[in-house]
């Protein structure tokens, strides 16, 4: 392993360390408030922005490149899933499953939008504060991209239109798992949606970098050069929030259609 590698996966569990210890804390010092599940919900988003920004770092100065550099960067992201779905405790960090969680009618619709408020308020402050650290020139990689200003390209390799399609397949996909990766104990279903995660990236990674998530997409991509900010929210938020959406009308109808009530209502 480099040096580069191990600095990042070093940052990124400090990332999720320093995460959990705050989520713990909040739930102590905000019990029986609403402001709890803000907290968590800042930590979670905050989270996940700090280790997609390494994992892009990674991927795109092309540390993982050779010797099976793939397989190691497909090993991370899911090893990266396996530790957000453990650590997160109830928090998404993702506006889109704030989003349905109101549609469902788990959380009014003005506490969706201040849970998605401090989700979008962690992917805006995530990227400054990495730019601080690898300002310190924490390994040769960091000092490097800081040398660079934190210019990054847009990750759209496609037209608009087909650019929108992979990203609302992307969530798409994702939130059919964790719906019907309901039913299985957490030991597996972690494990589950951690893979799906893994292949949608693997799959529609090289053509929008597989963002499916309003927040980290704020984070990662909104600041790069190539595109303009109404041409990422089209990509990264209307489409993410459509699939979101063609999911739970798809199967939530399915299942209605194949329950007993439903049976009785047609005879």
């Amino acid at each position: 392993m480099s040096a580069d590698v191990a600095v990042s996966l070093a940052v990124m569990t400090s990332a999720v360390v320093l995460s959990d210890a705050a989520r713990r804390v909040s739930r102590r010092l905000l019990r029986g408030t609403a402001m709890r599940a803000y907290a968590a919900e800042f930590a979670s988003a905050f989270q996940l922005c700090c280790c997609a920004h390494e994992l892009r770092l990674l991927g795109e100065t092309g540390t993982l490149r050779g010797g099976g550099g793939g397989a190691a960067a497909l090993a991370l992201t899911y090893a990266a899933a396996v530790a957000h779905a453990l650590t997160f405790r109830g928090a998404t960090g993702n506006p889109v499953a704030a989003l349905e969680h109101a549609y469902r009618g788990g959380t009014s619709g003005a506490r969706a939008l201040l849970g998605i408020a401090g989700q979008l308020s962690a992917a805006a402050a995530a990227r400054p504060a990495l730019q601080v650290l690898w300002g310190r020139g924490l390994s040769d990689m960091h000092a490097r991209h800081a040398l660079d200003k934190f210019r990054c390209a847009s990750a759209i390799r496609a037209p608009l239109p087909e650019a929108l399609c992979v990203e609302l397949a992307c969530a798409f996909a994702v939130q059919s798992a964790h719906a019907h990766a309901r039913l299985l104990q957490e030991k597996y279903r972690v494990h589950v949606v951690a893979a799906v995660i893994t292949s949608v990236v693997c799959a529609g990674g090289s053509v929008t970098g597989a963002v499916f998530n309003p927040a980290l997409a704020l984070s990662t991509q909104f600041g790069c050069s190539g595109n303009s900010f109404a041409e990422y929210c089209l990509v990264y938020w209307l489409g993410p929030v459509m699939g979101m959406m063609a999911s739970v009308l798809i199967f939530d109808r399915t299942s209605d259609q194949s329950s007993p009530q439903f049976a009785t209502k047609r005879k």
